[in-house]
């Protein structure tokens, strides 16, 4: 088991390293997110198979589609803009201090931390990593203690492809973790649940290390009344189950106008027996990860159907060889918002439907609950998507989809409020591990001298001084 010193040894050495060479050349960037793509590409079939392991079950094409092809997608998306985002922009000059120059410089910061989380674990560890590593950065990278398989996958090929002064992965249970937040990084970025986010920024803070926080919420789906209302099912059943709900960005919760609620359900119950035609059994559909979170997610259940909500179950409970088991798909009606239903991120595959007034309460609720780290409209009404844009505040959003947004390279990831504070992927990401340098240039020919002392009056007048 890694212990601190050994951390710190780890620490030390990346910094000694990115010391000798601060600021590297744009090949060497680009060679080493080639790497990094290559490893994926390569091991892609041992990456399917630790995922499957971990999670019990956890379909291929899900492997591919969330974790594999993000990756690759955002390494070239990366490399083909580097040059541009590795260039000094230019700054505007007062005419006060003409004929000066000035510039933004980004440098390297140093030495960034990752710790990842369990519900996609090769995206989230390695989307990040891509940004530190555009940005000239060194990683030490913490996989989540929960995916043992995929964590040891991730540490013997990082091994493999790179020096561990460029890149490191440490493996570990909940003491390393904890021992890792406390490490004086040059910036530290956690993905996972509020709680423990908390507890990382208070280690990070003992340093005053930077800290980018991704930490997901209740994101609301709303189903206006100009809303398709088969393709709003359509959409939202895709990101609600996709990995069995465990998505930060999954739909939490929807919101209907009352008059369409029973056309909804049904919308959604059809949808979701073309999706999975074989239920919880068929191979698309994955299993829960993890003892405590079934658990977790069954208390929820049992509270809500106690409190007298309708429970609408799309399927029936699957126990898996391994000890694991498969969630169904599963509508709750109208849940109170006392309940831990609506108090906590569901996280799993149990959907809130909650009948409201009109849009108007909808946005209301919104603007209510802690700030989101996606928010869902379906609508066409122009002047709904504008209120919905000025007057809420989430990390994302998206008009009739949900998820496709985190596909977009070019679009900053991060949250708000509760859901987290800063953002990453493409630019964003580069510029988050990056140190943003103001350089002032002065001519020989500068007048600023005539505002040495002792000051002259007419000077200072003629300036508006």
């Amino acid at each position: 088991m890694t212990d601190a010193s050994e951390l710190q040894a780890r620490l030390d050495a990346q910094r000694h390293a990115f010391q000798a060479t601060p600021y590297p050349c744009l090949a060497t960037r680009r060679e080493r997110l080639e790497r990094l793509a290559t490893l994926t590409r390569r091991h892609r079939d041992e990456i399917i198979a630790a995922l499957a392991e971990d999670f019990g079950h956890r379909p291929a094409i899900e492997t591919r589609l969330a974790e594999v092809f993000p990756l690759l997608q955002a390494v070239r998306h990366a490399r083909r803009h580097l040059k541009g985002w590795m260039r000094p922009r230019r700054a505007a000059v007062p005419w006060r201090l003409w004929p000066a120059r000035a510039r933004v410089h980004r440098q390297p910061l140093g030495v960034v931390g990752i710790m990842a989380p369990f519900n996609y674990p090769w995206n989230l560890a390695w989307l990040p990593v891509v940004d530190a590593l555009a940005a000239g950065n060194r990683v030490l990278l913490k996989p989540s203690e929960h995916t043992p398989a995929t964590s040891a996958l991730m540490a013997r090929l990082a091994a493999r492809y790179f020096a561990a002064e460029e890149l490191s992965v440490v493996e570990g249970g909940v003491e390393v973790a904890r021992a890792f937040a406390a490490l004086p990084f040059d910036h530290l970025l956690f993905t996972g649940s509020p709680r423990v986010g908390r507890e990382v920024a208070r280690a990070a803070a003992a340093n005053l290390t930077p800290i980018t926080l991704e930490l997901g919420g209740k994101s609301p789906a709303l189903v206006a009344a100009d809303a398709d209302l088969e393709k709003a099912a359509e959409r939202i059943a895709f990101g609600k189950w996709l990995n069995a709900g465990q998505t930060c960005i999954a739909p939490d919760h929807v919101l209907v106008e009352a008059s369409r609620l029973t056309d909804f359900l049904a919308a959604m119950q059809r949808k979701v027996a073309d999706f999975y035609p074989d239920g919880a059994t068929g191979e698309d559909y994955a299993a829960v990860l993890g003892h405590r979170q079934r658990e977790r997610l069954e208390a929820m259940l049992d509270e809500a159907r106690d409190h007298g909500c309708r429970v609408i179950a799309l399927g029936e409970r699957v126990e898996l060889p391994d000890g694991g088991a498969k969630l169904p798909p599963t509508l709750v009606v109208d849940p109170h918002e006392e309940l831990a239903i609506m108090r906590e991120e569901v996280f799993g595959p149990w959907l809130p439907v909650i009948g409201v007034r009109d849009m108007d309460a909808a946005l209301e609720r919104v603007r209510r609950g802690p700030r989101p780290l996606a928010l869902y409209a379906f609508t066409r009404d122009a002047e709904l998507r504008r209120r919905l844009l000025e007057t809420t505040h989430s990390g994302g959003v998206v008009f009739d989809d949900t998820l496709w947004h985190n596909a977009v390279p070019a679009l900053p990831f991060g949250g708000v409020g509760e859901s987290g504070m800063g953002a990453y992927h493409g630019e964003a990401g580069f510029r988050r591990f990056s140190l943003e340098r103001s350089v002032f240039v002065q001519s020989r020919r500068s007048p600023v001298g005539l505002l040495n002392p002792p000051y002259r009056k007419w000077l200072l007048r003629l300036l508006g001084l």
